[in-house]
């Protein structure tokens, strides 16, 4: 991700199988229900967590975590 764009997290809910690896890399951004499942937290991510983000998505077993910019 480009510095000065802003980028967000969403979760594909059809996709999300309730690992919850994404709530343990980006706590700042994502949290779990009582059952597993996410709530992000939509906010522009700051710059500094974007790696942290990428992360999150990259480590999704369901590969249902994204990471959006705003174009």
């Amino acid at each position: 991700m480009t510095a000065g764009r802003a980028s967000s997290v969403r979760v594909d809910p059809v996709a999300c199988t309730g690992h919850g690896l994404c709530a343990a890399w980006l706590p700042e951004r994502i949290e779990l229900d009582e059952w597993g499942y996410p709530i992000v937290d939509a906010t522009p991510v700051p710059d500094e967590l974007v790696a942290m983000a990428r992360r999150a998505a990259k480590e999704c077993p369901a590969r249902a975590v994204l990471l959006t910019r705003a174009v």
